[in-house]
């Protein structure tokens, strides 16, 4: 009895340790606001997948994303696409990965099964999801491994999607609804690599239809701003057709339709300072409201194209409970996941760091 009771008190103080230690985050992040909502961008991830030594760093992301899902309040996620290096090879370049694309692919939807029916993820299709190396045609493993059916907290919100290049309805070209609390109706809308023209007469159909138009619209596309100076892409370069570049988005949909006020894009990024991993501007669209357009693609942070993915480097936005104020905080889960190096895990320079207002 007396070794019975001697185990028992033991097992309970090495529970009471572990939950401890499980609640002394190192670096723990917190809203602003109690009453804020939050959402999570993560930068294109082939970095990470090409690799299976820095697999794991874009997993510790999501693992990440999940523990903080009640404690930020985290109302989805926004993936800028490039899930993967190559869409279909078999051939692999060991000077640039190490990995086939079904090794990538299965690699990419490992990490994101942490998140499902967890919290909606949505993503946009990136040139390298799409042909065999780079976007040489409309090609895409994307619905295989990503279908609706996945993640069940896709079902009450999906209201509208548009097929592929290949003719399939799936989460490329797909629209979601929410009513947030003191934000009130949102949609967000994903689309493919450089849409299509009856892609782009889709979205803006819903965004003036009778349903939508009181809308506030995030728009979600891989590839719409250059790094640093933020100019619009044109995206001749690829061999998949038929296709729209930056400033064709601009003035075929996102200047008309009048409600989308937030536009996210991956893509561009070269190998330098931080900034060459960013991009930001603010025009007005046609109904004179001002449009926040945002890139961020991380892959080269880290060691520039054949280091680590990205330094763990992921974007938290707080949408306050004003309604229309979002605070942007760039910050890194692999570097805050210790207090050796947590001092490193933010990134505070104003172009990392920064208030948009969605009005």
């Amino acid at each position: 009895m007396k070794v019975f009771m001697k185990f028992a008190v033991a097992a309970v103080a090495v529970g009471l340790c572990v939950t401890a230690n499980a609640q002394n985050r190192a670096d723990r992040q917190n809203l602003e606001n109690p009453e804020s909502f939050s959402m999570i961008v993560l930068g294109d991830p082939q970095g990470y997948e090409k690799y299976d030594i820095n697999q794991p760093l874009f997993e510790l992301c999501t693992a990440w994303i999940a523990d903080n899902v009640d404690h930020l309040n985290i109302k989805g996620v926004l993936c800028t696409g490039d899930l993967v290096e190559q869409n279909e090879n078999i051939v692999m370049n060991r000077d640039m990965l190490n990995q086939t694309s079904r090794e990538m692919w299965e690699s990419v939807s490992r990490a994101f099964d942490r998140l499902d029916n967890r919290v909606p993820y949505f993503i946009s299709g990136g040139n390298h999801d799409y042909g065999y190396q780079r976007a040489e045609n409309g090609m895409t493993h994307l619905p295989d491994y990503f279908p609706f059916e996945r993640n069940n907290k896709w079902r009450d919100i999906i209201v509208s999607s548009y097929p592929n290049r290949q003719g399939v309805l799936d989460i490329e070209n797909a629209a979601f609804a929410y009513d947030l609390p003191h934000w009130g109706k949102i949609l967000l809308i994903t689309t493919e690599f450089a849409p299509r023209e009856e892609v782009l007469a889709w979205a803006l159909n819903l965004c003036k239809s009778d349903k939508y138009r009181d809308y506030k619209v995030i728009l979600m596309t891989h590839s719409l701003l250059q790094e640093r100076n933020a100019a619009y892409v044109n995206n001749t370069e690829y061999d998949i057709t038929p296709q729209t570049g930056g400033q064709e988005m601009w003035d075929k949909l996102i200047a008309p339709a009048g409600n989308i006020l937030f536009v996210l894009c991956g893509h561009m990024g070269t190998v330098g300072d931080y900034e060459d991993s960013i991009a930001y501007r603010v025009d007005k669209n046609e109904a004179g409201r001002k449009v926040h357009q945002m890139m961020f693609n991380v892959q080269t942070l880290g060691g520039g194209w054949e280091g680590n993915g990205g330094d763990g480097w992921l974007r938290i936005l707080e949408f306050l409970p004003d309604g229309k104020t979002v605070k942007v905080k760039t910050y890194s889960p692999l570097f805050g996941i210790s207090p050796l190096t947590k001092h490193l895990a933010h990134r505070t320079a104003p172009y990392d760091q920064f208030d948009m207002v969605l009005e």
